[in-house]
């Protein structure tokens, strides 16, 4: 069976396969999109298209993406979407062969994830609560944090959790993570209590909202733009403004930052890898051992900064 004619149909039926077979993420969807697009464009500059693709117009795609300047995490991520297009292509029948198959990437350069000390997420702590126009603001960004820290949640599920998940002052918050998968994470007392603090503001400017004739919102941290719920970007401004506040770098702070630290200090603390691959959502328990390294390497550092016998005697 032929292809779609146009390398814009080509990636639209792979994406909606991916959304629909998969539950593949929006960001994840939207990845994939951007990258096939680039190849898409490429191909026609070469006079092909995506039927017409061998294994060596592949590769030379690669290194002009590398001749860029791109990098490698990048130059990876465009192969692993290519890959699965032509993976979904010869299973649907469009190609008899999978030309992407046997395609080796440049692999991921081992990086260790930035995190922050219990002093520094204690001090975002503290900004949270001064840092708002309003009281409601201020109970908002309190909220956020403290469940940021106290669960590790990815951004985007942090922002777009339904208020129904919360009602009741709940020891744990059901999340619906990466592919539709959902998992169970408990809370802190203190995230309790900033929970608690904040549906009653939320609920009162929502009554005030419905006495103008406005409708309820769904979401826990609503919004008055598309999505309905604050938007990760948002998100991403204010943990910044955050960071100022508290006197911490705020190029060491993002979201991802304080979902890192909360792994980090759960390990340090004790707790084994297998519980937080599951607190996480991580669905391969190789993900979650990158925070041994990160712990280690934290050690190291305290060994070498502070251990009498690791500083240099520079003294006559």
């Amino acid at each position: 069976m032929p292809g779609p004619e146009t390398p814009e149909l080509w990636i639209s039926a792979f994406l909606e396969a991916q959304a629909a077979e998969l539950g593949a993420a929006t960001n994840t969807l939207l990845a994939y999109g951007r990258d096939l697009k680039d190849f898409a464009g490429w191909l026609s500059r070469h006079g092909a298209g995506f039927a017409q693709v061998d294994q060596a117009r592949i590769e030379s795609y690669l290194i002009d993406c590398d001749a860029q300047g791109l990098s490698r995490a990048t130059r990876a991520r465009r192969l692993s979407a290519i890959k699965q297009l032509y993976r979904f292509a010869f299973e649907e029948g469009w190609r008899d062969t999978n030309p992407a198959i046997q395609i080796k990437g440049p692999g991921r350069q081992k990086r260790l994830p930035k995190t922050l000390d219990v002093v520094e997420v204690d001090r975002l702590l503290q900004a949270a609560r001064q840092t708002g126009r309003t009281q409601a603001d201020r109970l908002r960004n309190t909220c956020l944090m403290e469940l940021l820290y106290a669960t590790g949640m990815r951004v985007t599920e942090l922002v777009s959790l339904p208020v129904s998940a919360a009602r009741g002052d709940p020891r744990m918050l059901l999340v619906l993570g990466k592919g539709g998968k959902e998992r169970m994470v408990p809370l802190s007392p203190p995230a309790r209590d900033a929970l608690a603090a904040w549906l009653a503001a939320r609920d009162a400017a929502e009554e005030a909202t419905v006495a103008k004739g406005g409708q309820r919102s769904r979401f826990l941290f609503p919004s008055r733009g598309k999505s309905g719920h604050l938007t990760r970007h948002r998100f991403f401004l204010l943990i910044k403004e955050l960071a100022v506040q508290g006197g911490v770098s705020p190029d060491k702070v993002t979201p991802h930052t304080l979902r890192h630290a909360f792994a980090t200090h759960l390990l340090a603390n004790g707790a084994d890898l297998r519980s937080i691959q599951t607190l996480l959502g991580h669905a391969d328990v190789a993900t979650t051992e990158i925070y041994t390294h990160v712990l280690n390497e934290r050690l190291s550092d305290l060994v070498l900064q502070h251990h009498p016998l690791a500083k240099d005697d520079t003294e006559d």
